[in-house]
C-alpha cells in the first residue's frame, strides 16, 4: 500500500504508479489542422537544495519522490517564464514517447530509454494550437540535471506530496468559458493549466488510482496564445 503523503522514490512507487497507468483508459483527441506535442512528466528523488516559492529547501539528497518542472526561457516567443514540463512539438514519425524522450534529454540533459516509460495520461487540446500527449517517465535518483539555456530558466524538483495538498485543485470560474480554470497550488504560489491539469491528472490516476478526466478544463487567459 502506498502512502499518498508520503511518496518514496523507489521500486514500490514504480511499480504502483506503473500498474495504474496500465489499468487507465486513455483519451486520445483527434489533430486534425492542430499542432501535436509530447511532455514528459518524469518522477525522479528531491534534490538538494531544491526550494521553490515557500517550500523549506532540502538539505541533502532523499529519496521522496518529486516531478521534474521547469521555467520555460524568458527570451522565448511563446509561454516565455511559464511552468512546463519538459517537452515540445512531435517530429514527423515520432510517438509520444520517444518525443517526451528526446525533449527531456535537450531540455534538462537527463537521457533515458523506452525502459523507463511507465505510460500514459489523456490528450490534452491547448488554446494555443496543441494536442499534448503527457508521457510518464520513470527517473530515478537522476542526480545530473542541466537547463539548455536556449528553452529553460531553470529546473525543479517538486515532491510529489506536495500534489497532495487538500487545497488542490483550485478551480477559478472565468468567462471565457463554461469550464473552471485549474490551478495547482505549490508552496505559496501556483501553477496553471495545461501544466496544471496534467498534474492534477497524474495525482488522481498515476498516485490514487482513479479515472478522473482534466481535459475539459480551462486554461488563463495568459496561456491562450
Amino acid at each position: 500500500m502506498i502512502n499518498p503523503n508520503t511518496l518514496i522514490c523507489n521500486q514500490a512507487l514504480c511499480r504502483h504508479i506503473s500498474g495504474n497507468l496500465k489499468k487507465f483508459d486513455i483519451q486520445k483527441h483527434e489533430s486534425n489542422g492542430v499542432k501535436r506535442a509530447a511532455v514528459a512528466i518524469t518522477v525522479v528523488s528531491v534534490a538538494h537544495g531544491t526550494n521553490v516559492y515557500g517550500l523549506a529547501p532540502y538539505d541533502k539528497w532523499n529519496n521522496d519522490a518529486a516531478l521534474i518542472l521547469t521555467i520555460r526561457a524568458a527570451k522565448l516567443k511563446k509561454h516565455s517564464g511559464q511552468w512546463a514540463f519538459p517537452g515540445g512539438r512531435r517530429d514527423k514519425g515520432e510517438t509520444p514517447e520517444e518525443t517526451a524522450l528526446r525533449e527531456l534529454s535537450e531540455e534538462v540533459g537527463l537521457k533515458l530509454d523506452h525502459e523507463n516509460v511507465l505510460g500514459r495520461l489523456d490528450d490534452f487540446t491547448t488554446r494555443s494550437g496543441f494536442v499534448i500527449s503527457p508521457v510518464v517517465i520513470w527517473g530515478g535518483v537522476a542526480t545530473d540535471l542541466t537547463p539548455n539555456p536556449a528553452e529553460v530558466e531553470s529546473i525543479h524538483r517538486i515532491p510529489v506530496k506536495e500534489f497532495m495538498r487538500k487545497d488542490a485543485p483550485i478551480l477559478h470560474e472565468n468567462n471565457e468559458s463554461k469550464n473552471p480554470i485549474l490551478l495547482m497550488p505549490v508552496g505559496n504560489s501556483w501553477i496553471a493549466a495545461p501544466t496544471a491539469a496534467m498534474i492534477y491528472q497524474f495525482r488522481e490516476v498515476a498516485i490514487c488510482g482513479k479515472n478522473t478526466r482534466v481535459a475539459h478544463f480551462e486554461q488563463p487567459y495568459f496561456a491562450w496564445n
